[in-house]
């Protein structure tokens, strides 16, 4: 068996991986990009820290006097700092002991700042734009960078050499580094690095995130459209096909390239199709009984009707007491058939109203019998229910009423065929794993090319002398419909003699055997 990287189903888990793949990209990105970032802020404070130290180192060789009291020389300083080369992408300042500035890289350099200007907006585009920068806004950024700056000056006075990530004056982020001046350990001032490149390397950083986002994006898209076509389109066909069939412009669904399918929706359409198949299957059989329904109640009526007709033309006693007799007949017959074609109609309902049980069917099958001993009437047929000696009860699982009603019908059907003098036996036995019941009568038997014909509905052909009307021909059917609801079968046969001549007819039935547990049997 093939093991399973995920669980639950196989739709499930390509919903689950295809969705997986785009943020697993989106996420790999990231990682990636913070630790750039990260790595290029700590190589920028390692380069900034590398060019303070060389700087200070020389202004301390240079610009200090150590006897008798060190001191920073802040002329001889500012030159050394004109002097060395300093990239325009960094500013360096120095401070003395006071914290005063000394010097300022970009002061030196005759450097000007420059920023582009926003677009001019119309008039009435000044309400979208936002508010623009004041120049109270300025100068309150001005004002928070200085005191930064102050703040990391007055660390760094205290001997700290100090590393930070803070806005400047035009709210930029830079990368500054403060370094104390010292000869021997006396802190004669500081000397503050910054990049100003921060926000470029940013939005490098962002031009870098690019790729992998339009990547995720374009991932999550063919995603999305792939599920689609494999689950929605589908779906939706199938909701379409239960429209047709719902506005009965078809009987069945059928989506052969869908039923293919080795998934859930495979699953649902095989279903889907099985379902309706069998819905269709349902609906044929109603009209055709609804057909032979109409078929055999217009025979009764058509007698009825032409009985009614000829009563009045009649005016003897005797004729009249025939017709009467007719119809008297032709409505029992009638009655009859509405009976039974009201509890054949009822059949499907009532099986699937009562949940089955396990119950022991020789009981149900003794409990029968009695009743017919009990209501016993001059020149019926007896009934006898022979003992099968069984030490165990023969158990089967279904629904009780609708199989004593099986028993019932192929009793009567027994006892209706019986001759005077004849009796019905009944008897139950095990075969295998099944209980099997037989019910023998001493009528004529049933025909051989018949044996299966007398389960059809409104078979009524019966043997000279047997009276007419008696049966609708629905007992057998409405019999057989109820053991292969409970996966039983039904059949008929002839028992004969020892001269091979035919004696009775026999019917059996036969469902699995329900077997008790070990537990129970032991009880019992």
């Amino acid at each position: 068996m093939r093991r399973r990287w995920l669980p639950g189903s196989r739709l499930g888990r390509l919903i689950i991986a295809l969705n997986l793949i785009g943020l697993a990209i989106l996420i790999v990105g990231a990682l990636v990009l913070n630790e750039f970032r990260r790595g290029l802020i700590e190589a920028r404070t390692d380069s900034l820290r590398t060019q303070g130290e060389l700087i200070a180192k020389v202004i301390t060789i240079g610009a200090t006097q150590g006897d008798p009291v060190p001191a920073m020389d802040s002329e001889r300083a500012g030159e050394l700092l004109q002097a060395l080369f300093i990239p325009t992408s960094q500013r360096v300042r120095l401070f003395d002991r006071e914290g005063r500035l000394i010097s300022d890289s970009y002061l030196v350099a005759d450097r000007v700042d420059e920023r582009v200007l926003p677009r001019a907006h119309k008039r009435n585009e000044l309400r979208l734009a936002g508010r623009p920068r004041t120049p109270q806004d300025e100068a309150a950024n001005e004002a928070k960078a200085r005191a930064a700056l102050a703040l990391e000056v007055a660390r760094s006075l205290k001997g700290q050499r100090v590393t930070d990530l803070r806005a400047s004056a035009a709210g930029e982020q830079v990368v500054s580094v403060s370094l104390p001046i010292q000869n021997v350990k006396a802190v004669l001032g500081v000397l503050t690095l910054e990049a100003g490149d921060v926000d470029q390397i940013i939005a490098a950083q962002r031009r870098a995130l690019m790729p992998f986002i339009l990547v995720a994006i374009a991932t999550t898209i063919l995603t999305s459209l792939l599920l689609s076509a494999m689950i929605a389109q589908p779906v939706l066909r199938l909701a379409r096909a239960a429209d047709r069939v719902r506005l009965s412009r078809a009987r069945a669904i059928s989506l052969p390239d869908l039923a293919k399918r080795d998934d859930e929706l495979g699953d649902l359409t095989r279903a889907l199709e099985s379902m309706t198949d069998t819905q269709s299957a349902r609906i044929d059989a109603i009209e055709r009984f609804a057909a032979d329904v109409a078929h055999e109640i217009r025979n009764p009526l058509t007698s009825i009707r032409s009985a009614i007709d000829t009563l009045p033309l009649i005016k003897h006693g005797d004729g009249r007491e025939r017709l009467l007799a007719i119809l008297q007949q032709d409505v029992n017959r009638l009655d009859r058939l509405v009976t039974d074609i009201s509890n054949a109609s009822r059949l499907d309902a009532e099986l699937s109203r009562e949940p089955p049980r396990t119950f022991d069917l020789q009981r149900l099958l003794s409990e029968i019998v009695a009743t017919y001993a009990a209501d016993l009437r001059p020149g019926g047929a007896p009934v006898r229910f022979i003992d099968p000696d069984e030490a165990e009860p023969l158990m089967v699982s279904g629904r009780e009423g609708p199989i004593a009603q099986v028993l019932r019908n192929l009793i009567d059907n027994a006892r209706s065929f019986s001759p005077p003098g004849g009796e019905v036996r009944v008897r139950i036995a095990h075969s295998g794993r099944n209980v099997r019941a037989f019910v023998d009568d001493d009528g004529p038997g049933v025909p051989v090319e018949n044996l299966e014909t007398v389960f059809e509905r409104f078979y009524t052909s019966r043997p000279k002398g047997t009276a007419f009307g008696a049966n609708s021909g629905l007992g057998l059917s409405i019999a057989r419909q109820i053991v292969e609801a409970h996966d039983g079968r039904i059949w008929a046969e002839n028992h004969e003699d020892a001269q091979g001549r035919v004696t009775g007819a026999r019917f059996g039935v036969e469902f699995p055997e329900k077997r008790p547990d070990s537990r129970s049997h032991g009880k019992a």
